[in-house]
C-alpha cells in the first residue's frame, strides 16, 4: 500500500509542474515500443540469415562503432543544438530502419542497418540529456531520469511480448508494421511537445553562455580534460551497457529456448525490463540519501551476484526469478548514474556536449564489447553461462570502482 501511495504522490507532485517531462515520457514510451520490437527482432533476423552467435555479435557491435564516431561529430558540430532538432533527425532515421531490416539480404547491408540503428539511438540519448538538463532542476535530475525510465521500460517490457507473439517460424512483415505504427504515435506526441516548447521555451542553462564551434584538436583536449575527472563514471557506464547488450543480443535467442521448456519462458526479456516500472519512482529519495554514484555501484554489485547463479540453474522458473532480481537492482543503477551526468551538465553548461558525448561514447564502447563478448561466450559455452561470466566480471569491476572513485567530482 505504501508503494501505491508513493506512486500517487509522484503523480500529484509532478503532474501539474512537470507536464513537459510527462509528455516526453509518452514520446519515449511509444518510441521504446518501436525500438523494443525491432531490438527483439533484429538478432532473430540475423540468425535466420545464417549468422552464428559470434558473427551476429560482431554485426550488432558495428552499430556502436558508428555511434562512437558520431559522438565526436555531434559534440563538435552541434554545440547549440536543442533536443527538438536532435529528435527530428532521430525520427527520420527511425522511419527508414524497419524497411532496411525487413529487406536486407547482403552482409554489407546488415552493417549499414546497424549504423542507422547506432545513430538514431545516440540521438535519442543526446536529446534526453539535453531535455533533462534544460527543463528540470538539478535536485530532480535523478527523479526525472527515473520517471522517463519507467515509461521507456514499460515500452521495452511490452515490446518483446508483441514481437514474440507476431514472430512464428518465419519472420514476416507483421512486427515491422507494428513497430512503424508505434513510431507514428510517438512522432505525433513529439510534434505536440515541439510546438509547446517552441511557444514558451525556458531552460536552466545560463542564458549568457555562448557556445562556439571548436577545432578537432581543441575538442579532443576538451574530451580528455573532462574524462580525467569523470572516468570512473564513464567506466561504470561501459559496464552497464555491456550488461544491457548481453540481454538484447543473446536474450531473444535464450528466451525462445526457454519458451520451449516452460510456458512462461518467453517472458525472459519482459521480466528483465519489469523492475524499471517500479524502481524509477523511488530512485530520487534513495540517491538523495546515499548519493548517486554509491547507489549505482552497490546496486549493480548486488545484481551481479544474482546474475552469477543464473547460468548455473537449469529450471526455467528459477532462471526467470534470478533475472527479475538482477534487473531490480540493475534498474536502480541506471537513473542514478544518469543523474550524475545531468549534474555535471548543470554545473558546467559550456561542457554540456562534451559530457553528453563522453557518456554516449562510453555507451557505444559497451555496445561494442557487449554483443561481441556475448556472442563468443554463447558459442563457446552457452547463453546461461555467458550471463554468469558477466556477473563475475561485474562484481570485480564494481569493487575496483568503489575503492578508487572520489565522493565528489567537480569539473569546474
Amino acid at each position: 500500500m505504501a508503494s501505491f501511495n508513493h506512486l500517487i504522490f509522484h503523480f500529484k507532485k509532478y503532474g501539474s509542474t512537470h507536464k513537459k517531462l510527462y509528455l516526453l515520457s509518452l514520446i519515449l514510451f511509444f518510441w521504446a515500443l518501436f525500438d523494443g520490437i525491432l531490438s527483439y527482432t533484429t538478432p532473430l533476423v540475423f540468425v535466420s540469415k545464417g549468422l552464428n552467435n559470434t558473427m551476429m555479435g560482431f554485426v550488432m557491435a558495428s552499430s556502436s562503432v558508428a555511434g562512437a564516431l558520431f559522438d565526436f561529430a555531434l559534440s563538435r558540430l552541434m554545440k547549440n543544438t536543442h533536443f527538438r532538432r536532435l529528435y527530428l533527425i532521430m525520427f527520420s532515421l527511425c522511419f527508414v530502419y524497419p524497411l532496411l531490416l525487413w529487406k536486407a539480404q547482403a552482409f554489407w547491408l546488415f552493417l549499414v542497418i546497424m549504423a542507422v540503428w547506432g545513430l538514431y539511438y545516440d540521438l535519442e540519448n543526446f536529446g534526453l540529456f539535453d531535455f533533462v538538463s534544460r527543463h528540470t532542476q538539478k535536485e530532480e535530475h535523478s527523479s526525472s531520469f527515473g520517471v522517463v525510465s519507467v515509461f521507456k521500460s514499460l515500452g521495452y517490457l511490452i515490446a518483446p511480448i508483441f514481437a514474440g507473439f507476431l514472430i512464428g517460424q518465419v519472420i514476416d512483415w507483421q512486427p515491422f508494421f507494428l513497430a512503424w505504427f508505434f513510431l507514428v504515435v510517438s512522432f505525433v506526441f513529439f510534434l505536440i511537445l515541439y510546438l509547446k516548447i517552441k511557444k514558451n521555451d525556458h531552460h536552466n542553462h545560463d542564458e549568457n553562455v555562448r557556445f562556439k564551434p571548436v577545432k578537432v584538436v581543441a575538442e579532443i583536449k576538451l574530451w580528455k580534460r573532462v574524462a580525467v575527472f569523470i572516468w570512473p563514471v564513464l567506466s561504470f557506464t561501459i559496464l552497464l551497457n555491456i550488461a544491457d547488450a548481453f540481454f538484447w543480443t543473446i536474450g531473444p535467442i535464450f528466451s525462445e529456448k526457454l519458451a520451449n521448456l516452460h510456458p512462461l519462458g518467453g517472458l525472459f526479456l519482459s521480466l528483465y525490463m519489469l523492475p524499471s516500472l517500479i524502481v524509477g519512482w523511488f530512485v530520487g529519495p534513495i540517491t538523495r540519501k546515499f548519493g548517486k554514484k554509491k547507489t549505482a555501484f552497490v546496486s549493480f554489485f548486488g545484481g551481479s551476484l544474482f546474475l552469477i547463479f543464473l547460468g548455473m540453474c537449469r529450471h526455467p522458473a528459477l532462471i526467470l526469478m534470478l533475472t527479475l532480481l538482477f534487473s531490480f537492482l540493475y534498474s536502480l543503477a541506471w537513473p542514478s548514474i544518469k543523474g550524475s551526468y545531468a549534474d555535471y551538465i548543470s554545473e558546467t553548461p559550456p561542457l554540456e556536449k562534451e559530457v553528453e558525448a563522453l557518456e554516449d561514447f562510453s555507451t557505444n564502447i559497451g555496445y561494442v564489447i557487449g554483443p561481441i563478448t556475448a556472442g563468443i561466450l554463447a558459442d563457446r559455452f552457452n547463453s546461461g553461462l555467458a550471463f554468469s561470466i558477466l556477473g563475475l566480471v561485474g562484481i570485480i569491476w564494481v569493487i575496483f570502482l568503489l575503492k578508487i572513485t572520489p565522493k565528489e567530482i567537480n569539473l569546474k
